[in-house]
């Protein structure tokens, strides 16, 4: 069973389509990650989907409710940490989670005990007293993850919820997210962090509004970042990479520091072939090391093949 269902979704503000003809479901208990660049269309696309901003053509059900004719009804059902802090920076910590958990009516003893739960799991007991509006990034993204998800919705919309927090938080926040999907909870999550959507059973990637793939981690390598992976390291390697990419066999090519990524085609380019083309452009030593494909080099397709299609 679908927990939400996309069919042609659009938004235009004015003479700009933020997205354009969206169409998607997602599945009860899925980690359903939504991937692109910043100005993509994602957070319009979960605005939508949480009953907060009106489609402007198709159709979407959210926990089997509409989001354009039952938005209150929608709202009701889930959790939602959006991208900017959506606190109140002059209550305390414990106070937040006290209101926004009255707002989706909850009280009494239950209450207290399910949020001495989510201090803990967010590691936020110490400063439950202390102002939010005082404490760094990191923490209120922490109270702000902990608050979406008090009241146990059947689905949850995580706009970029490890942005700024550092690497052993982002770990736990991950760790939730996976015991809420392992319980039946839906999470929809964005990030620009390609490590975090391997933790998801499928990923949309959105370029320019649109939806231009929807698979697993793995069917998306395979489909967009075919080939075998050669990091290659060495002086002279910055002038020597130049219209490499137009060289027969070498599907890709992306920088990183002092080093490079190339994808080949192994049948038409093998690495020793890679070896010799790179020293007769003067690369000497040259440092080489097979790596697998990663979501890094998806993404990099996809939005360098829309680039150059525009």
């Amino acid at each position: 069973m679908s927990a939400i269902e996309v069919e042609h979704l659009s938004r235009h503000f004015g003479d700009f389509t933020a997205v354009n003809d969206v169409s998607f479901s997602v599945g009860t208990g899925e980690i359903f990650g939504y991937l692109g660049a910043n100005g993509a269309g994602k957070s319009t696309t979960i605005r939508m989907l949480c009953g907060l901003l009106k489609p402007s053509g198709g159709h979407a059900q959210v926990a089997g409710f509409d989001v354009e004719r039952e938005p209150e009804r929608v709202k009701s059902g889930i959790g939602y940490m959006s991208q900017r802090f959506s606190l109140y920076l002059d209550l305390s910590v414990r106070a937040n989670l006290e209101f926004f958990a009255s707002a989706y009516g909850a009280h009494g003893a239950a209450l207290q005990a399910r949020i001495d739960e989510m201090l803990e799991r967010m590691q936020l007991t110490a400063v439950q007293d202390e102002v939010t509006g005082k404490l760094p990034g990191g923490i209120q993204q922490r109270v702000a993850l902990a608050s979406s998800v008090l009241h146990r919705p059947r689905i949850v919309f995580l706009d970029e919820p490890t942005a700024g927090v550092d690497p052993l938080q982002r770990r736990s926040f991950w760790q939730l997210i996976r015991e809420l999907s392992s319980q039946g909870t839906t999470v929809f999550v964005t990030t620009h962090y390609m490590d975090e959507a391997e933790y998801c059973a499928r990923i949309g990637i959105m370029v320019d509004g649109q939806l231009v793939a929807l698979d697993t981690p793995e069917g998306l390598k395979r489909t967009h970042a075919p080939g075998r992976v050669l990091e290659v390291r060495g002086p002279g390697l910055s002038k020597a990479l130049d219209g490499l990419k137009g060289e027969p066999g070498v599907l890709d090519v992306s920088r990183f520091g002092a080093g490079a990524s190339v994808r080949v085609d192994p049948e038409r380019l093998p690495a020793e072939g890679l070896v010799r083309l790179l020293r007769s452009r003067g690369v000497e030593p040259l440092e080489m090391d097979e790596a697998a494909p990663t979501l890094d080099d998806v993404f990099l397709a996809l939005t360098s093949a829309a680039g150059r299609k525009e």
